[in-house]
Protein backbone atom coordinates (compact mmCIF):
# COMPACT_ATOMS: atom_id res chain seq x y z
CA UNK A 1 0.00 0.00 0.00
CA UNK A 2 1.59 3.72 -0.88
CA UNK A 3 1.42 6.56 1.49
CA UNK A 4 1.33 9.65 0.20
CA UNK A 5 5.03 11.61 -0.30
CA UNK A 6 4.51 15.48 0.67
CA UNK A 7 7.43 18.29 0.16
CA UNK A 8 7.86 20.19 3.64
CA UNK A 9 11.07 22.06 3.32
CA UNK A 10 13.14 23.67 0.24
CA UNK A 11 16.31 25.26 0.25
CA UNK A 12 18.55 26.61 -2.55
CA UNK A 13 21.58 28.56 -3.49
CA UNK A 14 21.60 29.53 -7.20
CA UNK A 15 22.65 32.12 -9.58
CA UNK A 16 19.38 34.26 -8.51
CA UNK A 17 20.01 34.40 -5.02
CA UNK A 18 21.43 32.88 -2.15
CA UNK A 19 17.65 31.09 -0.81
CA UNK A 20 15.01 29.53 -2.15
CA UNK A 21 12.55 32.13 -1.53
CA UNK A 22 15.32 34.65 -3.79
CA UNK A 23 15.69 32.49 -6.03
CA UNK A 24 11.84 32.03 -6.99
CA UNK A 25 11.11 36.05 -6.54
CA UNK A 26 13.93 37.03 -9.15
CA UNK A 27 12.31 34.21 -11.68
CA UNK A 28 8.97 35.72 -11.07
CA UNK A 29 10.53 38.75 -12.21
CA UNK A 30 12.31 37.79 -14.95
CA UNK A 31 16.34 38.51 -13.85
CA UNK A 32 19.05 36.49 -15.30
CA UNK A 33 21.61 34.81 -13.29
CA UNK A 34 24.41 35.16 -16.49
CA UNK A 35 27.47 37.44 -16.38
CA UNK A 36 30.59 37.96 -17.74
CA UNK A 37 33.09 35.87 -15.72
CA UNK A 38 35.37 38.06 -13.67
CA UNK A 39 38.32 35.62 -13.62
CA UNK A 40 41.48 35.66 -14.67
CA UNK A 41 42.04 32.41 -16.42
CA UNK A 42 38.88 33.17 -19.18
CA UNK A 43 41.92 35.29 -20.12
CA UNK A 44 44.71 32.70 -19.29
CA UNK A 45 43.43 30.10 -21.28
CA UNK A 46 41.57 32.28 -24.06
CA UNK A 47 38.58 30.42 -23.48
CA UNK A 48 35.99 31.15 -26.39
CA UNK A 49 32.77 31.52 -23.98
CA UNK A 50 33.54 34.21 -21.20
CA UNK A 51 30.04 34.16 -19.15
CA UNK A 52 28.52 31.68 -16.73
CA UNK A 53 25.49 32.01 -14.44
CA UNK A 54 27.66 31.58 -11.16
CA UNK A 55 26.04 31.42 -7.88
CA UNK A 56 24.74 34.64 -6.46
CA UNK A 57 26.29 33.99 -2.60
CA UNK A 58 29.39 31.93 -1.97
CA UNK A 59 28.69 29.00 -0.01
CA UNK A 60 31.98 29.36 1.96
CA UNK A 61 30.35 33.06 3.03
CA UNK A 62 27.34 30.81 4.37
CA UNK A 63 29.60 27.96 6.06
CA UNK A 64 31.75 28.09 9.46
CA UNK A 65 35.04 28.73 7.91
CA UNK A 66 36.98 25.30 9.38
CA UNK A 67 34.02 23.49 7.93
CA UNK A 68 33.87 25.20 4.36
CA UNK A 69 37.89 24.16 4.44
CA UNK A 70 37.16 20.62 4.54
CA UNK A 71 34.88 20.90 1.77
CA UNK A 72 34.72 20.91 -2.44
CA UNK A 73 32.41 23.61 -3.45
CA UNK A 74 30.08 21.67 -4.72
CA UNK A 75 29.50 19.74 -0.91
CA UNK A 76 29.48 23.48 0.66
CA UNK A 77 26.04 24.28 -1.40
CA UNK A 78 24.99 20.78 -0.62
CA UNK A 79 25.03 22.11 2.98
CA UNK A 80 23.74 25.38 2.51
CA UNK A 81 20.73 24.21 0.77
CA UNK A 82 19.83 21.57 2.96
CA UNK A 83 20.49 23.80 5.96
CA UNK A 84 17.49 26.06 4.60
CA UNK A 85 15.55 23.17 3.21
CA UNK A 86 15.34 21.77 6.74
CA UNK A 87 14.90 24.64 8.81
CA UNK A 88 11.81 25.72 6.74
CA UNK A 89 10.30 22.56 7.34
CA UNK A 90 10.44 23.42 10.99
CA UNK A 91 13.37 21.18 12.37
CA UNK A 92 11.25 17.99 12.16
CA UNK A 93 11.94 15.73 15.44
CA UNK A 94 13.11 12.53 12.99
CA UNK A 95 15.31 9.46 15.06
CA UNK A 96 18.48 9.61 13.59
CA UNK A 97 17.65 6.02 12.04
CA UNK A 98 14.77 7.04 10.29
CA UNK A 99 16.12 10.60 8.43
CA UNK A 100 17.82 9.29 4.97
CA UNK A 101 19.43 11.24 2.19
CA UNK A 102 19.24 10.95 -1.68
CA UNK A 103 21.46 13.46 -2.89
CA UNK A 104 23.28 13.78 -6.18
CA UNK A 105 25.79 15.26 -8.60
CA UNK A 106 26.80 15.24 -12.01
CA UNK A 107 30.68 15.81 -11.58
CA UNK A 108 31.39 16.00 -8.04
CA UNK A 109 34.11 17.80 -6.85
CA UNK A 110 35.85 18.74 -10.17
CA UNK A 111 37.18 22.07 -8.19
CA UNK A 112 39.24 20.14 -5.55
CA UNK A 113 40.53 17.21 -8.28
CA UNK A 114 41.98 19.84 -10.76
CA UNK A 115 43.61 21.88 -7.90
CA UNK A 116 45.33 19.03 -6.41
CA UNK A 117 46.71 18.31 -9.53
CA UNK A 118 48.46 21.25 -10.22
CA UNK A 119 49.76 21.23 -6.58
CA UNK A 120 51.02 17.91 -7.23
CA UNK A 121 52.91 19.33 -11.06
CA UNK A 122 53.95 22.71 -9.44
CA UNK A 123 54.94 22.15 -6.01
CA UNK A 124 55.12 17.94 -5.59
CA UNK A 125 53.29 15.29 -3.70
CA UNK A 126 54.13 16.11 -0.06
CA UNK A 127 51.86 19.59 -0.26
CA UNK A 128 48.66 17.36 -1.84
CA UNK A 129 46.12 18.14 0.67
CA UNK A 130 45.18 14.68 2.58
CA UNK A 131 41.53 15.59 2.14
CA UNK A 132 41.64 15.70 -1.22
CA UNK A 133 39.92 12.09 -2.16
CA UNK A 134 37.10 12.81 0.71
CA UNK A 135 36.51 16.40 -0.91
CA UNK A 136 36.42 15.37 -4.41
CA UNK A 137 34.46 11.95 -4.51
CA UNK A 138 30.95 12.47 -6.06
CA UNK A 139 29.02 11.34 -3.06
CA UNK A 140 30.61 14.23 -0.63
CA UNK A 141 27.73 16.18 -1.10
CA UNK A 142 25.28 12.99 0.14
CA UNK A 143 28.00 12.34 2.80
CA UNK A 144 28.30 15.94 4.16
CA UNK A 145 24.65 16.42 4.29
CA UNK A 146 23.88 13.39 6.53
CA UNK A 147 27.07 13.96 8.72
CA UNK A 148 25.58 17.26 9.30
CA UNK A 149 21.73 16.48 10.36
CA UNK A 150 23.22 12.74 11.33
CA UNK A 151 21.13 11.08 9.49
CA UNK A 152 21.67 7.25 9.86
CA UNK A 153 18.66 5.68 7.53
CA UNK A 154 21.40 6.01 4.70
CA UNK A 155 23.25 8.05 2.34
CA UNK A 156 22.93 7.69 -1.32
CA UNK A 157 24.45 9.36 -3.92
CA UNK A 158 23.29 9.27 -7.86
CA UNK A 159 25.08 10.13 -10.41
CA UNK A 160 23.47 10.51 -14.00
CA UNK A 161 24.92 13.55 -15.23
CA UNK A 162 22.13 16.57 -15.78
CA UNK A 163 19.50 13.83 -14.55
CA UNK A 164 21.18 13.41 -11.38
CA UNK A 165 19.49 15.48 -8.76
CA UNK A 166 15.62 14.52 -10.56
CA UNK A 167 16.74 10.85 -10.49
CA UNK A 168 17.61 11.27 -6.53
CA UNK A 169 14.39 12.38 -5.78
CA UNK A 170 12.45 9.74 -7.48
CA UNK A 171 14.62 7.28 -5.14
CA UNK A 172 13.62 9.29 -2.08
CA UNK A 173 9.65 8.99 -3.28
CA UNK A 174 10.77 5.42 -3.64
CA UNK A 175 12.93 4.64 -0.28
CA UNK A 176 10.13 6.82 1.45
CA UNK A 177 7.14 4.02 0.01
CA UNK A 178 9.60 1.05 1.04
CA UNK A 179 9.52 2.40 4.33
CA UNK A 180 13.44 3.03 4.59
CA UNK A 181 13.28 6.45 6.11
CA UNK A 182 10.43 8.56 7.55
CA UNK A 183 11.86 11.84 6.53
CA UNK A 184 14.81 12.12 3.28
CA UNK A 185 16.37 15.13 2.61
CA UNK A 186 16.83 14.84 -1.22
CA UNK A 187 18.28 17.00 -4.07
CA UNK A 188 21.72 18.29 -5.50
CA UNK A 189 24.02 20.03 -6.42
CA UNK A 190 27.39 21.42 -9.04
CA UNK A 191 30.07 23.53 -8.81
CA UNK A 192 31.94 23.32 -12.52
CA UNK A 193 32.47 26.30 -13.58
CA UNK A 194 36.01 25.10 -13.89
CA UNK A 195 38.35 26.45 -17.27
CA UNK A 196 37.99 22.71 -18.02
CA UNK A 197 34.69 22.39 -18.32
CA UNK A 198 33.97 25.23 -20.21
CA UNK A 199 36.61 24.20 -22.60
CA UNK A 200 35.14 21.04 -22.87
CA UNK A 201 32.23 21.87 -23.38
CA UNK A 202 32.89 24.93 -25.96
CA UNK A 203 34.42 22.12 -28.03
CA UNK A 204 31.23 19.97 -28.47
CA UNK A 205 29.82 22.78 -29.15
CA UNK A 206 27.44 22.55 -26.44
CA UNK A 207 27.74 26.27 -24.70
CA UNK A 208 25.96 29.49 -25.97
CA UNK A 209 28.77 31.83 -27.15
CA UNK A 210 26.98 35.18 -27.01
CA UNK A 211 29.56 36.60 -25.04
CA UNK A 212 28.39 40.42 -25.95
CA UNK A 213 24.99 39.90 -24.14
CA UNK A 214 25.18 36.45 -21.61
CA UNK A 215 21.98 37.91 -19.80
CA UNK A 216 19.97 36.53 -22.80
CA UNK A 217 22.38 33.92 -24.03
CA UNK A 218 20.03 30.90 -22.92
CA UNK A 219 16.93 31.07 -25.11
CA UNK A 220 15.04 27.71 -25.15
CA UNK A 221 12.83 27.62 -28.14
CA UNK A 222 13.90 30.39 -29.48
CA UNK A 223 14.94 30.33 -33.39
CA UNK A 224 18.48 31.50 -32.65
CA UNK A 225 18.89 29.17 -29.87
CA UNK A 226 23.00 28.12 -29.74
CA UNK A 227 23.28 26.24 -26.48
CA UNK A 228 23.46 26.25 -23.16
CA UNK A 229 24.36 28.61 -20.29
CA UNK A 230 26.77 26.68 -17.41
CA UNK A 231 24.96 27.18 -13.62
CA UNK A 232 26.42 26.31 -10.65
CA UNK A 233 24.38 26.18 -6.96
CA UNK A 234 22.22 23.53 -5.35
CA UNK A 235 18.73 22.90 -4.20
CA UNK A 236 17.40 20.85 -1.53
CA UNK A 237 13.66 18.98 -0.55
CA UNK A 238 12.67 17.67 2.57
CA UNK A 239 9.95 14.88 2.07
CA UNK A 240 7.95 12.70 4.29
CA UNK A 241 5.11 10.58 4.73
CA UNK A 242 1.89 12.67 4.81
CA UNK A 243 1.00 11.15 7.79
CA UNK A 244 4.58 12.01 9.74
CA UNK A 245 3.81 15.45 8.12
CA UNK A 246 0.49 15.92 9.36
CA UNK A 247 1.20 14.65 12.85
CA UNK A 248 3.54 17.27 13.09
CA UNK A 249 1.39 19.95 11.79
CA UNK A 250 4.00 20.78 8.81
CA UNK A 251 3.17 23.10 5.95
CA UNK A 252 3.06 21.49 2.83
CA UNK A 253 3.87 22.51 -0.45
CA UNK A 254 2.89 19.74 -2.48
CA UNK A 255 2.71 16.06 -2.96
CA UNK A 256 5.23 14.32 -4.74
CA UNK A 257 2.94 11.69 -6.44
CA UNK A 258 5.34 10.07 -8.34
CA UNK A 259 8.46 9.65 -10.69
CA UNK A 260 9.79 7.94 -13.65
CA UNK A 261 13.45 6.78 -14.74
CA UNK A 262 14.22 5.16 -18.33
CA UNK A 263 17.00 5.30 -20.49
CA UNK A 264 17.65 6.36 -24.44
CA UNK A 265 20.47 3.54 -25.18
CA UNK A 266 20.89 5.76 -28.37
CA UNK A 267 24.04 8.45 -27.79
CA UNK A 268 26.57 9.30 -24.96
CA UNK A 269 25.75 12.68 -25.78
CA UNK A 270 22.71 13.30 -27.84
CA UNK A 271 18.73 12.56 -27.12
CA UNK A 272 16.56 10.04 -29.08
CA UNK A 273 15.24 12.52 -31.70
CA UNK A 274 11.90 11.41 -31.11
CA UNK A 275 11.82 11.17 -27.46
CA UNK A 276 10.93 7.64 -26.96
CA UNK A 277 12.65 7.01 -23.52
CA UNK A 278 11.39 11.03 -22.29
CA UNK A 279 7.74 10.70 -23.14
CA UNK A 280 8.10 6.87 -21.14
CA UNK A 281 9.45 8.52 -18.10
CA UNK A 282 6.69 10.76 -18.27
CA UNK A 283 3.71 8.17 -18.54
CA UNK A 284 5.69 6.37 -15.73
CA UNK A 285 5.77 9.09 -13.65
CA UNK A 286 2.08 9.80 -14.11
CA UNK A 287 1.36 6.10 -13.69
CA UNK A 288 2.64 6.57 -10.28
CA UNK A 289 0.62 9.18 -9.32
CA UNK A 290 -2.72 7.26 -10.57
CA UNK A 291 -2.96 10.23 -12.95
CA UNK A 292 -3.05 10.65 -16.55
CA UNK A 293 -2.16 13.07 -19.36
CA UNK A 294 -5.54 15.38 -19.32
CA UNK A 295 -4.55 16.01 -15.95
CA UNK A 296 -1.27 18.14 -16.45
CA UNK A 297 -2.05 21.14 -15.66
CA UNK A 298 1.99 22.32 -15.50
CA UNK A 299 5.24 21.21 -16.69
CA UNK A 300 8.93 22.40 -16.08
CA UNK A 301 10.84 21.67 -19.40
CA UNK A 302 14.35 20.47 -19.49
CA UNK A 303 14.63 23.04 -22.51
CA UNK A 304 18.98 23.51 -21.74
CA UNK A 305 18.74 25.84 -25.17
CA UNK A 306 20.18 23.42 -27.31
CA UNK A 307 19.16 23.65 -31.10
CA UNK A 308 18.72 19.40 -31.01
CA UNK A 309 17.70 18.63 -27.27
CA UNK A 310 14.76 21.04 -26.73
CA UNK A 311 13.04 19.39 -30.14
CA UNK A 312 13.70 16.36 -29.26
CA UNK A 313 11.61 16.83 -25.56
CA UNK A 314 8.76 19.07 -27.50
CA UNK A 315 8.54 15.84 -29.21
CA UNK A 316 8.81 13.70 -26.09
CA UNK A 317 5.90 16.19 -24.68
CA UNK A 318 3.56 15.50 -28.02
CA UNK A 319 3.87 11.63 -27.64
CA UNK A 320 2.45 12.43 -24.11
CA UNK A 321 -0.11 15.45 -24.46
CA UNK A 322 -0.77 15.54 -27.66
CA UNK A 323 -1.91 18.87 -29.67
CA UNK A 324 -2.71 19.48 -26.07
CA UNK A 325 0.71 20.51 -25.57
CA UNK A 326 0.25 23.89 -27.01
CA UNK A 327 -2.40 24.70 -24.16
CA UNK A 328 -0.25 23.53 -20.93
CA UNK A 329 1.94 26.58 -19.34
CA UNK A 330 5.51 25.42 -19.96
CA UNK A 331 8.66 27.18 -17.75
CA UNK A 332 11.78 26.61 -19.26
CA UNK A 333 13.73 27.88 -16.17
CA UNK A 334 17.13 27.27 -17.59
CA UNK A 335 16.75 30.44 -19.75
CA UNK A 336 17.34 32.25 -16.34
CA UNK A 337 19.66 30.66 -14.16
CA UNK A 338 21.32 28.68 -16.33
CA UNK A 339 21.85 24.95 -16.68
CA UNK A 340 23.17 23.54 -12.84
CA UNK A 341 23.92 20.01 -14.24
CA UNK A 342 23.66 17.61 -11.90
CA UNK A 343 22.18 20.13 -9.47
CA UNK A 344 19.47 21.22 -11.98
CA UNK A 345 16.73 18.99 -11.21
CA UNK A 346 16.67 19.74 -8.01
CA UNK A 347 16.32 23.16 -8.34
CA UNK A 348 13.68 22.81 -10.47
CA UNK A 349 11.49 20.59 -8.65
CA UNK A 350 11.89 23.70 -5.94
CA UNK A 351 10.12 25.78 -8.89
CA UNK A 352 7.55 23.03 -9.70
CA UNK A 353 6.68 23.17 -6.11
CA UNK A 354 6.46 26.92 -5.51
CA UNK A 355 4.40 27.10 -8.82
CA UNK A 356 1.60 24.37 -8.15
CA UNK A 357 1.79 25.98 -4.48
CA UNK A 358 1.18 29.68 -5.72
CA UNK A 359 -0.34 28.93 -8.78
CA UNK A 360 2.07 30.74 -10.32
CA UNK A 361 3.83 29.31 -13.63
CA UNK A 362 7.22 31.31 -14.16
CA UNK A 363 8.22 32.94 -17.23
CA UNK A 364 10.82 31.79 -19.89
CA UNK A 365 13.01 34.96 -20.92
CA UNK A 366 14.68 35.87 -23.82
CA UNK A 367 12.50 34.19 -26.36
CA UNK A 368 11.96 36.85 -28.97
CA UNK A 369 11.01 34.39 -31.89
CA UNK A 370 9.60 30.87 -31.04
CA UNK A 371 10.40 28.06 -32.81
CA UNK A 372 7.53 26.90 -35.02
CA UNK A 373 8.99 23.21 -34.10
CA UNK A 374 7.82 24.30 -30.42
CA UNK A 375 4.12 25.06 -30.53
CA UNK A 376 4.68 25.37 -26.64
CA UNK A 377 2.10 27.72 -24.47
CA UNK A 378 5.56 29.71 -22.95
CA UNK A 379 5.31 33.34 -22.13
CA UNK A 380 8.16 36.30 -21.16
CA UNK A 381 5.93 36.88 -17.92
CA UNK A 382 4.36 34.84 -14.99
CA UNK A 383 1.31 32.62 -15.96
CA UNK A 384 -2.12 31.51 -13.36
CA UNK A 385 -2.74 28.26 -12.97
CA UNK A 386 -6.03 28.86 -11.80
CA UNK A 387 -7.63 27.71 -8.93
CA UNK A 388 -8.29 24.09 -9.94
CA UNK A 389 -6.40 20.88 -8.98
CA UNK A 390 -3.09 21.23 -10.09
CA UNK A 391 -0.84 18.68 -11.47
CA UNK A 392 2.84 19.67 -12.85
CA UNK A 393 6.01 17.63 -14.19
CA UNK A 394 9.39 18.19 -13.85
CA UNK A 395 12.01 16.88 -16.46
CA UNK A 396 15.56 16.19 -16.72
CA UNK A 397 17.56 14.72 -18.98
CA UNK A 398 21.65 13.66 -18.92
CA UNK A 399 24.37 12.73 -21.53
CA UNK A 400 24.11 8.82 -21.38
CA UNK A 401 20.43 8.79 -22.23
CA UNK A 402 19.50 9.41 -18.88
CA UNK A 403 15.37 10.34 -17.89
CA UNK A 404 13.97 11.21 -15.08
CA UNK A 405 10.71 12.48 -14.13
CA UNK A 406 8.69 13.99 -11.38
CA UNK A 407 5.14 14.27 -11.19
CA UNK A 408 3.62 17.02 -7.99
CA UNK A 409 0.67 17.55 -6.87
CA UNK A 410 -1.49 20.22 -5.19
CA UNK A 411 -2.49 19.45 -1.55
Amino acid sequence: MTEKIVITGIGASSPLGGTARESWDALLRGESGAATLAHEWVAEYDLPVHFAAEAAVRPDTVLDRPKAKRLDPSSQFAVVSAIEAWEDAGAPEVESERLGVDYATGIGGVWTLLDAWDTLRERGPRRVMPMTVPMLMPNAPSAAVSMHFEARAYARTVASACASSTESIVSAYEHLQAGLADVVIAGGSESAIHPITVAAFSSMQALSRRNDDPATASRPYDVTRDGFVMGEGAAALVLEKESHARARGARIYAELAGGGITADSYHITAPEPEGLGASRAVHIALEAAGADPSQVTHVNAHATSTPVGDVAEVRAMHRVFGDRVKDIPVSATKAAHGHLLGGTGALEAVFTALAISERTAPPTINVTEQDPDAPLHISGTPIPLGDGEQLAISNSFGFGGHNAVIALRSV
